[in-house]
């Protein structure tokens, strides 16, 4: 009877258990289907977010704006009838990314308007790729990206060139009409990265000479001719210029809670970034004491010493991630890497990360965390298509800076210098430049402070005057920031949200009898994507209270 019993038993599971799993495969098709129509919407989307050409460039003109508002609208409308409540949160989360990059078309319209603001939007030329997965700051759609091109250019990468450069002359008197704003520091820096698409050009003319075709050196001519002359339109404008160019407290409080989903005000950063500047600098103190029977680290003084010394640092540093169980080090890992690793550059023309980089490399590199994120997207696409690629408005920043400047320190108290303990000051010194730079911006922004003033916090807090010796990365840096709201305060900000994310993810493991991996912890955040970490905390911890403050907190820009 007893066996019987349990066989009954057994079988009455199993039937169960089927039943079960038909329901959940029921629903998980159910789901499918309408996070299908999420992804259609996020393709529609996209598709929209390009601007219509106008004499063959981008259409930033007003008009054009006004009159594709109602179809914006439509899509809007479309996102918030689709109900996610039910889903697996990845697709909750996917759901969030596409609210986000319309709440960024939305503050792009109504307050940040670069195409109105900011001349710098219309730098077409960029002979670098960034280390974050788009170009840091508002860049409008048809720029040319020189590092893209194998030189010498055979003919179809001649031809390609061509309708890449070609659109320079029309945006550039596009541009002179567009250009209506009264932000003055936003001018005056934005010339200057004008004047340099001008030296770009000219580099670019001198370098295909030899090949180019007649055609492609025309048009490298009236691009260069175009930009100069817009330089010059800029110049003489600029006299007029004397509003501000911060966005304001609430503005910018809206911006990061509502765009870049960063859970936290204007104030709260303020405060977050004081105390990390207050925390580096005292840390940098201790450390200093620890070692100062140590002798001090010398930088190299020639190629010779520094290309042995980037070969150290990085078999170092990538041996540490692996054989530390750090994390999964992927065969791209390393080629990712070599790439980047620098070159020597004479004391008197080094700036910042360069004078550290001079010392040990190492901190730099862990940085450069930002490489493998994106060798990772090449070669190991995201399965969303939400996610596969950048997302727009930068909303990226707080998981790729906020994670590069992060690890820094993690890696840090995780072992990385044990051997060399003189190189843990660096690190140091490196959040204590970011917080510093970060806490200037946001003063800037509140239209408290000027650039210039804002640079100064950045200069003056930075340990050792290394934020003092070369002026180009202080002005690229507080431009950028000023263009950028919330770019400044994303890697402290970020860090702080990732060192939460772990520390939540730890509770939970222990909170369920398992042990803490960090291995696992950086496995996850990378296959997860480049997203707002308040989304990854969301995606890898189940805690959704971030966003739904977010969500809560909501209302329309109109009634800010």
């Amino acid at each position: 009877m007893e066996t019987l019993w349990i066989k009954c038993k057994k079988l009455s599971t199993i039937v169960i258990s089927v039943y079960v799993l038909l329901f959940t495969l029921a629903g998980n098709i159910a789901s499918a289907s309408d996070y299908q129509s999420l992804t259609q919407l996020f393709t529609q989307w996209r598709e929209f977010e390009h601007p219509p050409l106008f004499n063959g460039a981008p259409d930033y003109r007003t008009k054009t704006f006004d009159s594709r508002q109602q179809n914006f609208q439509a899509i809007r409308q479309q996102l918030l009838k689709i109900d996610s409540k039910d889903w697996p949160i990845a697709q909750q989360v996917d759901w969030h990314i596409l609210w986000a990059e319309l709440n960024g078309y939305e503050f792009n319209y109504k307050v940040l308007k670069p195409w109105q603001r900011d001349p710098a939007f219309y730098k077409s030329v960029w002979s670098h790729r960034s280390d974050v997965p788009a170009h840091e700051g508002p860049t409008h759609h048809g720029v040319t990206e020189l590092w893209n091109y194998q030189f010498p250019l055979n003919a179809t990468a001649q031809q390609r060139l061509i309708a890449d450069l070609i659109k320079i002359e029309p945006l550039n008197q596009q541009a002179k009409q567009n250009l209506t704003g009264n932000a003055a520091e936003l001018w005056q820096a934005g010339i200057r990265d004008i004047h340099q698409q001008t030296k770009a050009l000219l580099d670019l003319q001198a370098k295909v000479k030899d090949n180019a075709s007649d055609e492609l050196q025309q048009v490298i001519k009236l691009a260069i001719t175009s930009t100069s002359d817009f330089a010059d339109w800029l110049e003489k404008q600029a006299k007029q210029k004397n509003g501000p160019s911060g966005i304001g407290r609430k503005e910018y409080t809206w911006y990061i809670n509502n765009v870049h989903l960063v859970p936290l005000s204007w104030q709260d950063e303020v405060r977050l970034l004081k105390r990390e500047l207050d925390r580096s600098w005292s840390s940098l103190k201790l450390e200093e004491h620890r070692n100062r029977k140590l002798p001090p680290l010398v930088a190299v003084t020639n190629q010779a010493e520094y290309d042995e010394l980037k070969k150290r640092a990085e078999e170092n540093f990538i041996n540490f991630l692996d054989q530390q169980d750090i994390v999964t080090v992927a065969d791209y890992f390393k080629p990712a890497l070599t790439g980047h690793l620098g070159d020597f550059v004479p004391a008197n023309k080094r700036n910042f990360f360069l004078i550290g980089s001079h010392l040990d490399p190492t901190p730099l590199y862990s940085h450069f965390y930002h490489w493998f994120e994106l060798a990772r997207m090449q070669h190991e696409p995201n399965a969303s298509p939400l996610r596969r690629n950048a997302l727009l408005y930068n909303i990226f920043d707080s998981r790729n800076e906020g994670t590069a400047t992060a690890v820094e320190e993690m890696f840090m108290q995780a072992g990385l210098y044990d051997n060399n303990p003189r190189s843990r000051e660096i690190v140091w010194i490196m959040i204590a430049q970011r917080a510093a730079r970060g806490l200037g911006s946001l003063y800037a922004h509140a239209n408290e402070m000027t650039m210039e003033q804002a640079g100064k916090i950045h200069a003056d807090n930075t340990p050792r005057g290394w934020m003092k010796v070369e002026p180009e990365l202080l002005i690229f840096e507080q431009h950028l920031y000023m263009r950028q709201p919330g770019y400044g305060s994303s890697y402290i900000t970020g860090k702080y949200l990732l060192e939460r994310t772990m520390a939540d993810y730890a509770i939970l493991l222990e909170s369920q009898g398992k042990a803490f991996h960090i291995k696992d912890f950086f496995d996850q955040l990378n296959a997860i994507g480049g997203i707002p970490i308040a989304l990854g905390r969301w995606q890898m911890t189940g805690l959704d209270d971030e966003i739904k403050q977010i969500r809560k907190n909501y209302q329309a820009l109109d009634t800010l």
